[in-house]
Order: C-alpha cells, then sequence, then structure tokens
C-alpha cells in the first residue's frame, strides 16, 4: 500500500510516462479523528498499519506531484460497498451471515464492536468519482463521502427490517446479542477476537470539494445498497 505507489511515481518519472495517476486512499487515514466531519484538511491520525501505509502513499503521492509537475490526484474514499464486497468486511459479513439465517434458520453472526460507526455509499458511486478525479483538468485531493453515518448495529437493524427477520437486543458491550422474536433463539453476538487493537469509533465525510468542483455527489442510498446486497446473496446463495 506503501512502497508500491513509490514505485509505481518513480517509474513514471523515469520512464518519461505522459500519464495520469489515480492514487486510491482510504477515510482509515483520519484515524482517531481530529474532527467530527472529515475532509481535504482534517489532520490524518491512522490507527493500524494499513492506514498508515495509506498516509505515506498519499504524501508520496502530493511530493512527486509538487515536485515533478505529475498529474498525480489523491482520492480519499470513505466505505464503498457492493454486492462484491469480499466477505471479510463487515457489510457483507452481515448481509450474508443475515440471509442464511433467513433461508435455513440456521448460523450466527458473531462481531466486534457493534457501534462503530462508518460513512458507507455504494462503489458504482465512488468509481464515478474516481473517474471524474482522474479527468478534472488539474491534478488535486479529493474527499469521495455520503455526508451520512451509522453503526454496524443500525446497519444490521435496517439488514434484518429488509430481511424481515424480528430481533431484539440484549445485554451490554461484549455480552450485547441480538435474538430472533419468534422462537427467542441467538442469532447475533461479540466476541473481543473481533475487535481491533486501535478501534476508529467514527468516521464520517465531507464531499463538498468535489460536489463544487467535479460536480459529484452520492446517488444510491444505503437502502438501496442493502436491497442489492440482499438480493445478490439470495440469488447466490
Amino acid at each position: 500500500d506503501g512502497l508500491g505507489t513509490l514505485r509505481i511515481l518513480e517509474a513514471i518519472i523515469k520512464l518519461k510516462l505522459k500519464s495520469r495517476f489515480y492514487q486510491a486512499g482510504t477515510s482509515e487515514m483520519y484515524g482517531k479523528v481530529a474532527k467530527k466531519i472529515q475532509n481535504e484538511k482534517t489532520p490524518f491520525h491512522p490507527r493500524s498499519p494499513y492506514g498508515s501505509a495509506k498516509v505515506y502513499s498519499f504524501w508520496i503521492t502530493k511530493n512527486y506531484r509538487e515536485a515533478y509537475g505529475l498529474f498525480a490526484s489523491n482520492g480519499i474514499l470513505f466505505n464503498h460497498e457492493s454486492p462484491l464486497r469480499g466477505e471479510t468486511f463487515v457489510t457483507k459479513k452481515c448481509i450474508q451471515a443475515l440471509c442464511k439465517i433467513k433461508n435455513t434458520g440456521n448460523g450466527k453472526l458473531v462481531l466486534g464492536n457493534l457501534y462503530a460507526k462508518r460513512d458507507w455509499g455504494h462503489a458504482k458511486d465512488y468509481v464515478e468519482g474516481m473517474w471524474k478525479i482522474i479527468n478534472y483538468k488539474k491534478p488535486d485531493d479529493f474527499v469521495l463521502a455520503t455526508g451520512q453515518q451509522y453503526s454496524v448495529k443500525e446497519f444490521i437493524n435496517m439488514t434484518c427490517k429488509q430481511l424481515k427477520l424480528q430481533i431484539f437486543w440484549k445485554g451490554k458491550g461484549l455480552n450485547e446479542k441480538a435474538f430472533l422474536r419468534n422462537t427467542g433463539v441467538c442469532i447475533i453476538e461479540c466476541n473481543k477476537k473481533y475487535l481491533r487493537p486501535n478501534e476508529v469509533d467514527t468516521l464520517l465525510g465531507d464531499y463538498s470539494k468535489a460536489k463544487r468542483l467535479l460536480k459529484w455527489t452520492p446517488k444510491i442510498n444505503i437502502q438501496t445498497l442493502i436491497k442489492e446486497m440482499i438480493d445478490y446473496e439470495m440469488y447466490n446463495s
């Protein structure tokens, strides 16, 4: 995530390529957030090796842009999901487990921090945003986000509502669990092995610069995103 960016930038210089370079940044660079809402001017405070590597990648891209006049842009993208999301990501993990429970009546969803808040958008919107960044008249840095956030627990509740799974919650902290209302069976619980050593409690993006300069706004809301992910899982399971 860090050195790969440097090597590509160095290759562009040495081969004298006429190119437009896009660096895929992440909201994880903000980590322990300095402001409630994050934009291009918010200081970085990464809380993971991944976030730290991406901060390096961001600054080396900016450095090469300023030093060599490269068309090299950074996109700072908040969480972007789709039906094709990998199974280790929390949105896919939740959808997959809850669809299985809906279809078979079996299974359990095990999570870490239910109250981590994220700004979740649809990958289709964000790919359009990346295209707009790389086709803008000059290289620059842009936040892409939705400006709305939900906790993992809220995401689960929205998913259960669409699946018509009636649940209720009991307990606090790692002892908090969700049960099926009609049977009383526990289908969701927490385990400390899924907690991060350095938790990122909240991420919420301000995309006003992208809206102003790129004329970009997210079009797909979280309810539609969840429906697409459910439909995909039901069809392919």
